[in-house]
């Protein structure tokens, strides 16, 4: 008789217990689907916050931007200082693994420095926007345009502007038409190196970024809360 009492208390805690996660299941369901969407971002020592501390590079403020927008998305900053279009194919492979909904490609005056040829760039660049279409094909891209500096003016330096704003258009991309607007060459805005802008000089980028970035973001978190993908 004891056996039996032990099994029934068994059975009637293991009935309980799948009723209550079959509980926690529907309510889960019932609210729907996670809504947190990401955005992650690809760059450089521009986008790394080259000197300053993380939290005061761009990245780190429109994730800022977007809390205070009551959009929910977190930011994945995987920028490096340095980093040029061939060691961002080299990087991207392991960062595809996970779900970018908001892809925010950075890279290119690395290699212009060094005199890469701009077909090299340009096919780089697609190579990576490729990639991570394939891997997230509703992933929206936004392009961050970059200009050499102004005392250059060959054809090189001319090509290099025109690279970003060709391969949006090829793309059906959102372009940052200069990352730098209002913010490079100013001695104010800038590092002593002057080349890498400092906090004040971040924030500037962060609301360069943000005006594209804006409206993607609503339009993604609008698909989501209307259930479509």
């Amino acid at each position: 008789m004891g056996n039996r009492v032990k099994q029934w208390r068994s059975a009637a805690f293991f009935a309980a217990t799948l009723s209550l996660l079959f509980a926690q299941c529907t309510t889960a369901a019932a609210r729907g689907p996670l809504t947190t969407k990401t955005v992650f971002v690809f760059g450089d020592s521009l986008s790394d916050g080259f000197g300053l501390k993380r939290s005061e590079a761009y990245p780190s403020l429109l994730a800022g931007k977007l809390r205070a927008a009551a959009l929910k998305f977190e930011v994945i900053n995987a920028s490096t200082s340095g980093g040029t279009t061939e060691g961002g194919l080299r990087r991207l492979p392991p960062y595809l693994k996970r779900k970018i909904d908001i892809f925010i490609l950075e890279l290119g005056i690395n290699d212009a420095f060094r005199g890469t040829p701009i077909d090299q760039i340009r096919d780089n660049l697609q190579t990576i926007i490729d990639k991570v279409k394939a891997a997230n094909p509703a992933a929206r891209i936004v392009i961050a345009g970059m200009q050499m500096p102004i005392y250059a003016t060959d054809d090189y330096v001319v090509a290099f502007g025109k690279m970003y704003s060709d391969l949006a258009a090829k793309n059906h991309a959102a372009l940052v038409p200069y990352l730098l607007e209002n913010a490079g060459g100013d001695p104010l805005l800038n590092l002593p190196d002057h080349v890498h802008p400092n906090a004040a000089g971040q924030k500037i980028l962060a609301e360069n970024v943000w005006r594209v970035l804006e409206p993607i973001a609503r339009e993604a978190s609008t698909k989501t809360a209307s259930g479509v993908r």
